[in-house]
């Protein structure tokens, strides 16, 4: 799956929650970030989210 790149700004004390919140989900920060976007954005739609794909299919990106 193609997969689209873009910056984002984000706080030092939510990045620092994030991180901290991925490691102990095993994810990355970026792979945390996508599961949540994907939840909200689920909600949102009301409908139930899909399962993400194991961490091993995610990339890792890390600052």
């Amino acid at each position: 799956m193609e997969r689209k790149s873009f910056l984002l700004r984000i706080d030092p004390a939510l990045w620092a929650d994030i991180e901290a919140w991925a490691q102990d989900e095993l994810r990355s920060v970026n792979g945390q970030i996508e599961y949540l976007l994907r939840q909200a954005v689920q909600k949102r739609k009301g409908s139930k989210p899909r399962p993400s794909p194991p961490s091993s299919e995610l990339p890792s990106v890390e600052s």
